[in-house]
């Protein structure tokens, strides 16, 4: 599998990120997530991902479900044990590294498209309730979660500054 789209999408959502730290002006609009939290659930599925990733290559039985990486309480402790925006965006960069090497060429096809029963929510909405291929998981990270977190993060910047990745 080429990751090469994966790498992509973890680069675009931690230059975001360094962006809207470097502003110190990033506030988000009442009831959203800051950039911290943003950043600590984009940690947290990365974590499940490295774990249904490293499950499937074990020949364990694995499933995936996001929404640990939804709850407020465990966004707020992930950012204080990994020490903050840097911290977090440290992690977020090993797991980018992690997936790329394990997603790509450590893994046969048969591997990548193992079945993983998923379970994926957004604000309260259910989006999969399905087997999902693995293969499929790691694509709808590259695709859709990191851009859209990405987005997301750059949307914090006042008055809308860089959401067109300017």
């Amino acid at each position: 599998m080429d990751t090469t789209p994966l790498r992509d999408a973890y680069r675009t959502l931690l230059d975001a990120a360094a962006t809207v730290a470097d502003s110190g002006d990033a506030v988000p609009p009442a009831g959203e997530w800051n950039a911290d939290q943003i950043l600590a659930h984009v940690a947290l599925v990365g974590a499940a991902t490295v774990t249904a990733v490293s499950s499937v290559a074990s020949g364990a039985v694995t499933t995936y479900d996001n929404r640990l990486a939804q709850d407020a309480w465990t966004l707020d402790r992930l950012v204080a044990l990994a020490g903050g925006n840097a911290g977090l965006r440290d992690r977020i960069r090993i797991q980018a590294d992690a997936l790329c090497a394990l997603g790509g060429p450590m893994l046969s096809e048969a591997e990548l498209d193992t079945p993983v029963p998923t379970l994926l929510l957004s604000n309260g909405t259910l989006l999969v309730d399905e087997p999902v291929p693995l293969r499929g998981l790691l694509a709808g990270l590259a695709e859709v979660e990191l851009p859209g977190h990405a987005k997301q993060l750059l949307a914090l910047l006042p008055d809308g500054a860089g959401q067109d990745g300017s």
